[in-house]
Parts: C-alpha cells; structure tokens; sequence
C-alpha cells in the first residue's frame, strides 16, 4: 500500500480519488495514455471523439450516451448527459482523466463546478459562463449592453405579441426560445 496521501494522488497523472468514495485508481496505463470521456451523443461529440481518437496519448475513448457512429470509436455508456452524479460515478469507477462536455444542457446545470469540486479534470466553462449559451436572451442583451455586433432582435414573453411582432416584420426572420426544451 502506497504511503501517499489524498492531496499527492489527486495531483499524479492517472489517478484519481473521490472523497467517500471506495475508487482509488493508481496509474492505469502509462503516463502518456489516457482516459477520456465526452458527454453528448451528436454530431459535435462525434467529431471531438474522432479526433481524440487520433492521438497516441489516449488510450481509450467513452461517450455518455453517444450514438453508432460514436460507437465505432469509443465505448458508448448509458449515462443521461443531464445525469451529473452518473457522470461522476462513471468517471470514478473508470478512472476517466478527461471529460470533454459537448452540449450546453450539462453546462448550464452546473457539471464543470461539481466535477471540479470533487477534483475531477473537465473541459468546459462553468455554470454562470455557460448562461451566456443557455440563455439566447442573457447574451442578446449582453452584446447589446457591450456594442458586440449581433443582429437586431426582440425578446418575448407573451406568445401574442410575438406573432404580431412576426406578421409584421420582413423576413428572412430567425426565432429562437430560450433556455432548454422541456420534455
């Protein structure tokens, strides 16, 4: 048994411990292979798994859910990508190096900040970066409030309105809802 602490196995490439949790992963390979996981199963995470797929420093590829294509490349895993505690527990279990987040719906709920406070490697902004993708309305206003360039537009909150506002209007005309779908 290794005399290391917590902090000193958190810090070393390849491993990774959670603390309350029984997964104390040491070294799985060498110190220029890793593991990678990609939340998302469209086309943008079919491409970055491509990709990462090319490198002599991965050594293996999950998707969380994925999709076929994906899984000509990597493992597909049947974790929601809105399923963050799943998400962890595979990277634990796993002793995944990298998670790479693909669509924004993780990003708003949070999975960069929770990864990271359990000291977990992930790429992607945290959650108050992501409302800027999340909320088509926050960052309208935003590049407006700033004199970024962006198309004219109008928010709406009342349906009503919003079609006069549309039969009124010239087109071409792009209309976008804000925040995520519900199911």
């Amino acid at each position: 048994m290794s005399t290391e602490n917590s902090a000193d196995l958190r810090n070393r490439k390849s491993s990774c411990l959670i603390t309350g949790v029984s997964y104390i992963c040491a070294s799985h390979g060498k110190d220029n292979e890793m593991k990678i996981l990609v939340v998302g199963s469209g086309g943008r995470e079919h491409a970055i798994c491509w990709k990462l797929s090319k490198s002599k420093l991965v050594s293996k590829i999950y998707c969380a859910p994925g999709n076929a294509g994906i899984a000509s490349i990597g493992e597909c895993v049947p974790v929601a990508v809105d399923d963050i505690a799943g998400l962890i527990d595979l990277v634990t279990r796993e002793c995944i190096d990298l998670t790479v987040v693909g669509p924004e719906l993780p990003l708003t709920l949070g999975i960069v900040d929770e990864f990271e406070a359990k000291g977990l490697r992930i790429f992607g902004p945290t959650k108050e970066a992501a409302v800027i993708e999340g909320s088509k309305a926050f960052a309208k206003q935003f590049m407006r409030t700033h004199h970024i360039p962006t198309a004219p537009f109008k928010i709406f909150d009342d349906r009503e309105e919003a079609l006069r506002f549309c039969d009124e209007t010239r087109y071409p005309l792009v209309i976008k809802a804000d925040g995520h779908r519900q199911p």
